[in-house]
């Protein structure tokens, strides 16, 4: 008798789509059909890449060279930019060896987990998260446990929420400074106690600093490296060029870690998909160590969207709106518009909002479901200010 298998194994089978991305297809599909929807669903930047980086990929792409694969783990020239930006940026002296670059944040993020977890270790994520991590926990074989911090904790879970939420299965902490989704950043005291209580415990560190350039009212995102050098051998730190440099679709990202780890990722990177673009390998390269005046115009620009929005998000009663101090996010509290009736419909999760928003005023937004409990909202304002001036105000017109 022969046996029945499933057509899609069940590992591949249990994964979400991703939501944010889902949202995003939705809207711009909406778009493409006529309608003039506002989104404030994906997580990039609406600049075009800095002119420079663009003509250093010109250029790469005309040169031969870079017509062939290299190493898997990198160009040798792009891990010396990344070890040099990991000590001016991340306070952590580290070597080239050290660097595996890889295909976006999101491999990095993959492969941190594939290298360190086993079936059945667990991670502690602090919520909300972003979508992808508790999907790439399970693929690796562990189990995420989620910790939760609301609005009325700024989204910044505490020490005495981590203990409780440890047991001896807890193999590794997700530190994540400025957060996606929340806009949330760590105080250095903060991350500090954090710190020392993995080291402590002996926990494994993945600390996710891809919008670490990104933050306001003279706020610095302290690597947990920095704050506790000691913990560097057990941390992995992933980064790219992404969100800093509006190259979302460039895809360069980047592992930093102990050499043993980075080995290990490099080794399953080897299989996986080889090296990177070399082009886009090039631009990176210019990218960090090029000059940084785009940047912080960029980085400006965020800040003057972040208030607007946050100001006229806090305008709508029923909305709590905590003021983000990183990344290109919002994430508001809108308990207090569920259950009531807006134009004949009565949600009664932020899933339900979020559809309401779209039929109703055209306003794509991510609904909290994608990162943890219902209840909230993302709004990225990585969109123009015209733009984000309009999608607050239909929300003002819809709420009223």
């Amino acid at each position: 008798m022969t046996h029945e298998f499933p057509r899609i194994s069940r590992r591949i089978a249990a994964i979400a789509e991703s939501a944010t991305l889902k949202v995003d297809a939705k809207a711009k599909a909406l778009q493409a059909a006529g309608r003039p929807v506002i989104s404030f669903a994906a997580g990039e930047p609406d600049f075009a890449t800095p002119e420079h980086i663009v003509e250093a990929a010109v250029a790469a792409a005309r040169d031969p060279r870079n017509h062939r694969y290299t190493p898997a783990s990198g160009l040798p020239e792009l891990r010396e930019a990344i070890a040099a930006k990991t000590l001016r940026d991340s306070g952590l002296e580290v070597s080239p060896a050290q660097v595996v670059v890889t295909n976006g944040g999101k491999q990095a993020v993959y492969e941190s987990f594939a290298t360190l977890l086993d079936p059945g270790d667990e991670v502690l994520v602090p919520t909300p998260f972003w979508t992808t991590y508790p999907e790439v926990i399970k693929l690796a074989g562990g189990v995420p446990v989620e910790v939760f911090a609301g609005s009325d904790q700024d989204y910044l879970v505490t020490l005495e929420q981590l203990e409780a939420a440890r047991t001896g299965r807890t193999k590794v902490l997700l530190f994540v400074s400025p957060s996606n989704p929340t806009g949330a950043v760590y105080s250095p005291e903060q991350t500090s106690a954090i710190g020392e209580w993995a080291l402590e415990h002996g926990l494994w560190v993945i600390t996710d600093e891809i919008y670490q350039n990104l933050t306001y009212d003279g706020v610095t995102a302290l690597s947990i490296v920095a704050a506790v050098p000691e913990l560097a051998d057990r941390t992995i730190l992933v980064n790219g060029v992404a969100k800093t440099y509006a190259m979302t679709g460039w895809r360069v990202g980047w592992m930093v870690g102990p050499a043993d780890a980075i080995k290990a990722a490099g080794n399953l990177q080897s299989h996986l998909s080889s090296n990177v673009s070399n082009v886009s390998q090039r631009a990176a390269i210019v990218a960090l160590a090029g000059p940084q005046d785009s940047v912080e115009l960029m980085r400006q620009a965020f800040d003057r969207r972040r208030r607007a929005i946050v100001a006229g998000l806090n305008a709508i009663d029923g909305i709590r709106c905590p003021t983000p101090q990183g990344a290109f996010y919002v994430y508001p509290d809108v308990t207090g518009l569920l259950g009531r009736d807006w134009g004949g419909v009565t949600p009664a999760s932020s899933l339900e909002l979020a559809d309401l928003i779209l039929d109703q005023a055209e306003v794509a937004a991510v609904p909290g479901e994608a990162f943890g409990p219902s209840g909230y909202l993302r709004f990225s304002y990585a969109l123009g200010d015209d733009a984000l001036a309009e999608g607050v105000s239909r929300l003002q017109r819809l709420f009223a």
